[in-house]
């Protein structure tokens, strides 16, 4: 747990630094970061998420940052869609498989990052956070959804709060799923 906690108190610094909210030394790449951990530790996470939320302000009050969470972000977009009755009756009576295929063309990365973009417009935040990531699976993966934001964040950093293993070149969720290909974000603290 030492290493862990150790990496946790290095967040906050990390957010507010000037390094990272203008995007410096990427070498032309977007400001996407992934903060990975262990899946065992998701109730820590969600802990600490709150505490840096309520730590930004104080920190850099001018910081103008929002947080989505994946799984509340698809409930608001089944929801706004008049979906989500249908989809649990889907659920309850053909079961999960039946419920993520029929979520398939409803959750479609695109759609979900241009639900991201409106809700989080690029122009008008500084920084955003993203968690909900293992709660939101299967129904939304989220290397297609970063693959889909990076043309549409601009210059806006994001942070990606990641139940499982990041690689540099890869994001294996829970640390047992077969990894995923994606290689265009950078860890956010060691």
């Amino acid at each position: 747990m030492a290493p862990f906690k150790n990496r946790l108190d290095k967040i906050i610094d990390r957010l507010v630094s000037d390094e990272l909210l203008s995007n410096s030394g990427l070498g032309n790449e977007i400001g996407f970061y992934i903060f990975d951990y262990p899946p065992e530790y998701e109730m820590e996470i969600r802990e600490h998420i709150q505490f840096v939320l309520r730590q930004l302000p104080k920190r850099k009050p001018d910081l103008r940052f929002k947080h989505i969470n994946l799984f509340e972000l698809i409930l608001h977009y089944l929801k706004s869609r008049n979906l989500l009755e249908r989809v649990l009756d889907i659920q309850s009576q053909k079961g999960d498989e039946e419920l993520v295929k029929a979520l398939k063309g409803p959750l479609d990365a695109k759609k979900m990052a241009k639900e991201f973009v409106d809700l989080v417009p690029p122009d008008e935040t500084d920084l955003v956070l993203v968690s909900g990531v293992g709660s939101a699976y299967p129904m939304l993966r989220s290397h297609n959804l970063l693959n889909n934001l990076h043309h549409l964040m601009e210059d806006t950093p994001l942070v990606m709060f990641f139940p499982g293993v990041f690689t540099g070149q890869g994001l294996r969720l829970f640390g047992k799923l077969k990894e995923s290909n994606y290689y265009r974000a950078f860890q956010l603290v060691i």
